[in-house]
Order: structure tokens, then C-alpha cells, then sequence
């Protein structure tokens, strides 16, 4: 992949993760609007920066991991676990009766 398409994508994520804006936040609509704005159009720019080439394997690589089987007994198992640590931190959490 080209060093600049690498450097654009690290400059985007650290733009939208970064708590500095070009415009704050705090001022209405324009705050907002500028990551409306320049995120979509870094990105847009970053993509046409790879190569059609490697962008067309990047795409045959996405659609053999979609095609990957899915294990719902691997995801029920991982959502138990949620729900198991959830519960305990309620038991340990949750007030007892009052002494007294």
C-alpha cells in the first residue's frame, strides 16, 4: 500500500479520535459539520490513493472473510459470559439490606 494512502488513513483516524478540532465542537452546526465534511473527503481521497489493483484484492480478501462460517455456539458461549459478568458485578454491587 502507498506511504502516503498509509499516512492520510493515520492522519483521518487521528483526526476523528483526536479531542481537538479544527472547528469546536461547542459552536453550533459548524462544529459538527466539519467532521461531516472533511472525514468522508479524507477518505474518499485515502481510498483513491490505493492502487485499483490492490484495492480489487483488498475487496476479494473482505468477501472471502464474510463468506467464513459463523460459529453461533461461539457467539452464544461469548454472550453468557457478558450476561455471567454483568450478574456478578450487580451481586457484588447492589446494596444489602441496611444494619442497623
Amino acid at each position: 500500500m502507498p506511504v502516503l494512502a498509509k499516512l492520510l488513513c493515520a492522519a483521518i483516524a487521528a483526526y476523528a479520535l483526536s479531542p481537538i478540532d479544527l472547528i469546536p465542537d461547542f459552536i453550533p452546526v459548524l462544529g459538527l459539520l466539519d467532521e461531516a465534511i472533511l472525514l468522508p473527503l479524507g477518505i474518499l481521497l485515502a481510498v483513491r490513493l490505493v492502487p485499483p489493483a490492490l484495492m480489487a484484492a483488498f475487496r476479494a480478501q473482505a468477501e472471502r472473510q464474510v463468506a467464513r462460517p459463523v460459529s453461533r455456539v461461539a457467539a452464544a458461549f461469548i454472550i453468557a459470559l457478558w450476561l455471567a459478568g454483568a450478574a456478578l458485578l450487580l451481586v457484588l454491587l447492589w446494596p444489602g439490606p441496611a444494619e442497623g
